[in-house]
């Protein structure tokens, strides 16, 4: 992974793969090597995370659920 590899929003992964935002930030919520940011839930605010995908996390992924649709 690189600072200059190539981040994917939610938004835009979901597009690609056409499903709904809240499946892909499901899918990537916890996946090791995603940038999260913003802040966390305060008080009387709502938190606001926003994740950037790197290319190679989108791919590791993507491999990961195919081996689970083959098997």
């Amino acid at each position: 992974m690189s600072a200059i590899e190539r981040h994917f929003t939610i938004s835009e992964i979901a597009e690609l793969w056409q499903l709904s935002t809240d499946t892909v930030r499901e899918l990537f919520h916890d996946a090791p090597g995603i940038v999260k940011i913003g802040h966390a839930e305060r008080r009387h605010k709502r938190s606001y995370i926003r994740l950037r995908i790197p290319e190679s996390v989108v791919q590791r992924v993507h491999a990961q659920l195919r081996g689970k649709v083959a098997a």
